[in-house]
């Protein structure tokens, strides 16, 4: 970069045909006068950050002074909506020493600087370099100043940071909601959520020293990192609660009503789930209660342990008959059909006696079988209600992972595209 300083000084005028025709000489800036404009905000460790190079003298007393260099300058960078951030720095040049009625700045042209030299920089696109005149009185001197101030608007291309920020961030948040589609008995749900985890926070890692170390703001990319770290870490804590649902027993865990009533029929139902022979609907959810309690009656009414229950009263019931009664009517008039019938199928019709020494070891034996019969269907109840737990459990959880699996992803949705939305400009090239 460059200054071009133009001035009139009739102390170096002289006629050219008195010369020899020459018309301009080079001399070195230390030998004459020159204004003393320097850049106020400078950054440099000299402050004057130019190249002491020739000024060229013309016959007429003209000069031009154009030193190059290498400026570099104080300004505010805003990285709120970084890497989609405009900024803009000032420079602002301006005599140190003479004030504004010993020497006037004038722009010349109003656009500002001149760009047509201007290379092409990879990560900067530069939108525009305005300039403006201002004229300042300072606190230490009564004298107006006369400063050029010219304002460098850049734009940060975000093709780089998209596709190799952004795109991997999304993928790998997509693949922890993938971690909700996989199976609880495979083994390797929670270790595909960590897994997720790590890589994303090495990820990050290498993403905290590429975003501007500053505490003003939170860069937007930051935030979005954030969001998504959070996701994937809540996704983890979650796959835990699912796994602990889903190996819960009978021997150990009492499902509690309020989880049968949430993730049983009012989750199902809004998340329009289904279990083989069971249709969700709210119809049945409002009828639950007395559906249960039909059911209940109708399977005692056609289970053997009733009828066994039945029986084993009746006999319990019946007084033991004495030994020197030949008539079956001293059985008492309690006696069912059954209990005839399975009398007279076990005892052998050949004395009174016989009779009645037989009815009670075989009074004996029925209780024995009675209580075997009782023992094996309620071990058989007991089975079917530790297993119906047990898959009202791996629903549960079910549930409980479609459920994670609609949140997360209307998450990292909304999360992605509010990011996008509210970014000033998403692609720069």
């Amino acid at each position: 970069m460059w200054v071009r300083q133009e001035w009139n000084d009739y102390n170096l005028r002289w006629n050219d045909s008195e010369y020899g025709g020459v018309k301009d000489l080079r001399i070195t800036p230390n030998k004459l006068w020159k204004p003393d404009v320097l850049m106020y905000n400078s950054a440099d460790e000299g402050f004057d950050g130019t190249y002491q190079t020739n000024v060229v003298v013309r016959n007429n007393g003209s000069c031009l002074y154009v030193p190059p260099g290498i400026f570099k300058s104080t300004c505010k960078i805003d990285i709120t909506w970084f890497p989609f951030d405009d900024q803009h720095c000032d420079m602002k040049f301006g005599s140190w020493s003479y004030d504004g009625n010993q020497l006037d700045l004038v722009l010349k042209d109003e656009n500002g600087g001149d760009l047509s030299d201007f290379i092409t920089n990879g990560e900067w696109y530069l939108i525009g370099m305005p300039g403006k005149k201002n004229t300042i009185t300072y606190a230490c001197c009564p004298e107006p100043y006369v400063d050029v101030t010219f304002t460098i608007m850049i734009r940060r291309r975000t093709l780089y940071y998209f596709f190799n920020l952004i795109v991997p961030c999304v993928l790998i948040s997509s693949m922890a909601l993938l971690g909700f589609t996989l199976p609880p008995d495979s083994g390797e749900k929670l270790t595909l959520g960590v897994t997720i985890l790590l890589s994303l926070t090495v990820f990050l890692n290498l993403v905290a020293e590429t975003l501007p170390q500053v505490s003003d703001a939170i860069p937007l990319l930051g935030t979005y990192f954030n969001c998504i770290m959070f996701m994937v870490a809540s996704s983890v804590v979650l796959t835990v609660v699912v796994l602990n649902y889903h190996h819960r027993t009978a021997d150990i865990h009492e499902m509690p009503q309020w989880i049968k009533t949430v993730f049983l029929q009012w989750l199902p139902w809004i998340l329009r789930m289904s279990r083989p022979g069971k249709k969700i609907t709210r119809k049945t959810i409002m009828m639950t209660s007395r559906m249960r309690e039909l059911e209940l009656k109708e399977r005692s009414s056609k289970s053997l342990l009733a009828n066994v229950l039945d029986i084993d009263d009746d006999f319990r019931h019946v007084p033991p008959p004495p030994n020197n009664t030949a008539s079956t009517g001293n059985l008492g008039p309690g006696c069912s059909i059954f209990r005839t019938d399975f009398r007279r199928s076990f005892v052998r019709p050949s004395t009174m006696e016989d009779v009645g020494g037989g009815l009670g070891s075989h009074h004996r034996d029925l209780h024995l079988i009675l209580r075997e019969l009782q023992f094996i269907t309620t071990r058989m109840k007991k089975a079917d209600e530790e297993a119906e737990l047990i898959s009202d459990w791996k629903f549960a959880a079910m549930v409980v992972d479609r459920f994670c699996l609609f949140v997360f992803t209307f998450f990292t949705i909304v999360a992605t595209v509010a990011v996008l939305l509210s970014a000033p400009h998403i692609i720069v090239k």
